[in-house]
Order: structure tokens, then sequence, then C-alpha cells
């Protein structure tokens, strides 16, 4: 994956690099490929508006959104870079 994909109405689709777990394991933030930190609920946000290629927003059977990666079964080869 390039490190900017493509252009979406004036706004750069990126990727995500990297993430943030919290002492309980969960991920709490994401860092794309522009070296941005989001939130999770940020990274839930742009996934929808398809502004990050490679990660999916799937549902939960409680109805709850969640991001999983496009190619892979978990984020656990992503690296936790704090």
């Amino acid at each position: 994956m390039t490190k900017i994909e493509v252009e979406k109405e004036g706004y750069r689709i990126e990727s995500i690099v990297g993430l943030h777990r919290n002492h309980f394991g969960e991920i709490i933030s994401f860092i794309t490929s522009e070296g941005r930190v989001i939130s999770y609920r940020k990274a839930l946000l742009e996934a929808e508006s398809g502004l990050l290629a490679g990660i999916q927003m799937q549902e939960d059977g409680n109805g709850n959104a969640y991001l999983s990666p496009a190619e892979e079964e978990s984020f656990d080869h992503y690296p936790n870079l704090f």
C-alpha cells in the first residue's frame, strides 16, 4: 500500500501505519501514513467517509461499530507506537 493512496474530494486517503493501546490492550488511537494521531472514534468517522484505506467499519451483534483491517484478521501485526 502506498503512503497516499488517492485523493477523494480534495482529501488525501491515508492508511493506518501504527496504533496505541491502553493498559487493557484496547486500541485507543491510530497513527496514519501522514503522521496524524487520530482517536478510535475519529478513525471510525474517517473510515465511514472513505478517507482511510485498508480498514473496514463493521458492526457487532449489538449494532456497535468497530474497525478491522481489510486484509488481516486483527490489528495485532501493527506496531504499538507509544
